[in-house]
């Protein structure tokens, strides 16, 4: 008999077939105008991350001028009650995700496999979310997990530690972009959304899509067998199949997005800039909206301005559940036709009477912040200084040194494998480590830096593979002329670049321990499994020989501040940038 997981790689089409077999076709008669305009209305958010507790999360409302202060938002328990509150101005709802509702969250939510989230979203009672590139941070066994439930272990942290019996998700992950060898999806291609207005049924259709770039950017063997196809071709080939299903309004939900300048205010199109702008082009003017998310942006546009015969809204709402997105939909069930649509970004507010409404998700919320305040309070050592992100002109920070001596230091004693240096990718370093005026570091800060729980092993790379990588580092962001994202590099080994040299011609006087890096040369390398698996697009890892695994990122860097207390911060002298200025 097939599991219910076995059932869900079964992909889209089946579901589909599922869900609209038992649902009935709009109730409309030819030439009946008398209030035959339904207004629907879809409730949007991305980026969630796990951000069930009132963090530290903040944004500037929208619709505020140039300069404005950022305001404390989001939160599981005000996140239900604005949604609460737009369903009851509208009851004739849907509410949808575009990605990343899980994966890089905080400890309160992460320690516990994000559990918690999932369980705040079936509260809530969200319809659908199209799986992003965070979503695989575990890799697809626990990924299948969160949708069917269960207490089976796949990763180093136990499943199930705070409530037993985890019912996984009652709202569907759509994946139609993301496809098995056998041509399957991993998840239902698109879903629909049946909503009864005045007696009328208006029958809208979802399409999940990822970014295609996801293998780029994740684990490989978290999506080993998988292929992320063309987001446009995909979501234009279902058009026929969820018109052939009644579906009556199209939206896409997908995990990638764009960049607005300002503050995201209502507008046209064609200040987007970003990778979205080259999917939205080629999508088919079918589609009403597209949902999107994955840049943290906020924004709603109108694709007319850019191009007429595609007519769509975009939005995004920023991140960590800050904002949601309130699109406004006027449906003329006799004319069978979109009679109007519009979209704005609302604050979510943090109002004290929230609590009180949303009793069930404060206290499912309270149960895993108790459970997890035991773990992040525990003091773990001292430092001498805070740990920063923000690099300088070289692309170090004291948080990328700091955490690439700590991954050294875990595979450099013999027994660990000798390892002679260590490199940490850019993409890993997700918060600052500020102690407090005493100095101490606590277990939540080091988690928030590090929250994905990848495995230290150690490389045997020759000196034309490390040549190689820190060329690639260039070519990937040739246009990055702001922000450099380099991988930091642990003390003892160096090198300088030059960024107007042509490329492969970028890097030079590669060292350590000051001795020049020779091709001819195996070196033994510490990194995290995700990078020594290709992760970020360095491919010239994945093949090269493991000679040890080591502990978990975090638990090394919890031995290295403990080891040493007041550590003092690392010197940024690493690497030199020689680029004429």
């Amino acid at each position: 008999m097939a599991t219910k997981s076995d059932w869900m790689r079964r992909g889209g089409a089946l579901l589909g077939l599922v869900l609209l077999a038992a649902c009935a076709r709009p109730d409309a008669r030819p030439g009946d105008t008398s209030s035959s305009v339904a207004t629907l209305q879809i409730i949007a958010f991305n980026d969630f991350h796990g951000h069930i507790a009132e963090g530290d999360q903040s944004t500037v409302p929208p619709g505020s001028p140039a300069g404005a202060e950022r305001v404390p938002a989001g939160g599981a328990v005000h996140v239900a009650a604005a949604i609460a509150r737009l369903r009851a101005e509208n009851p004739a709802s849907a509410v949808v995700s575009a990605g990343d509702l899980i994966g890089a969250s905080p400890l309160v939510s992460g320690h516990f496999l994000d559990e918690p989230t999932v369980r705040v979203m079936n509260d809530i009672g969200i319809d659908f979310n199209a799986v992003g590139n965070h979503e695989f941070d575990r890799g697809q066994d626990e990924l299948h997990r969160m949708q069917a439930g269960g207490c089976a272990k796949f990763t180093l942290r136990a499943p199930c530690q705070v409530m037993p019996d985890f019912p996984g998700a009652s709202f569907r992950f759509l994946a139609a972009n993301t496809v098995h060898e056998d041509g399957s999806t991993l998840f239902p291609a698109y879903g629909i959304k049946d909503i009864q207005v005045g007696g009328r049924t208006v029958r809208l259709g979802f399409v999940g899509l990822t970014l295609k770039g996801t293998a780029e950017i994740v684990s490989p063997r978290g999506v080993a067998g998988l292929h992320f196809a063309d987001e446009a071709a995909t979501a234009n080939a279902l058009v026929p199949v969820l018109r052939g299903q009644g579906a009556q309004i199209l939206a896409i939900l997908i995990h990638q997005g764009g960049i607005m300048p300002g503050n995201g205010a209502p507008g046209d199109c064609t200040a987007l800039s970003g990778d979205l702008n080259p999917i939205l082009a080629k999508l088919d003017p079918a589609f009403d909206l597209v949902i999107s998310g994955h840049t943290h942006q906020s924004y709603v546009c109108d694709y007319a301005a850019v191009d007429p015969a595609r007519p769509f809204l975009v939005t995004s709402a920023g991140q960590y559940g800050t904002l949601l997105t309130r699109i406004t939909l006027r449906y003329d069930v006799a004319a069978h036709r979109l009679a109007g649509k519009s979209a704005q970004n609302i604050l979510v507010a943090q109002e004290a009477a929230d609590a009180q409404g949303q009793a069930g998700i404060a206290d499912l919320v309270e149960r895993y912040r108790a459970a997890a305040a035991q773990v992040a309070d525990a003091p773990v050592g001292t430092l001498g200084g805070p740990l920063t992100k923000e690099g300088d002109a070289s692309g170090q920070s004291t948080l990328g040194n700091f955490i690439a001596d700590a991954q050294l230091a875990a595979m450099a004693p013999a027994e660990k494998g000798g390892a002679q240096f260590a490199f940490m990718n850019w993409g890993g370093l997700r918060a600052p480590i500020v102690p407090g005026a005493d100095g101490v570091v606590r277990f939540g800060q080091l988690y928030a830096a590090q929250p994905f729980g990848n495995l230290l092993v150690m490389k045997a790379l020759t000196g034309a593979q490390i040549r190689q990588a820190l060329e690639f580092q260039f070519e990937r962001q040739e246009d990055q002329e702001e922000h450099l994202m380099l991988m930091s590099v642990s003390h003892g080994f160096s090198y300088a670049f030059d960024r107007s040299r042509p490329a492969g011609a970028r890097v030079s006087d590669i060292r350590l321990d000051g001795r020049p890096i020779e091709d001819g040369v195996t070196y033994r390398v510490a990194m995290s499994n995700f990078m020594g698996q290709g992760g970020d697009g360095f491919t010239m890892f994945a093949d090269a020989p493991v000679l040890a695994e080591g502990d978990a990122d975090i638990d090394a860097l919890e031995a290295y501040v403990a080891a040493t207390p007041g550590r003092a911060l690392p010197v940024r002298d690493r690497i030199r940038n020689l680029t004429p200025q």
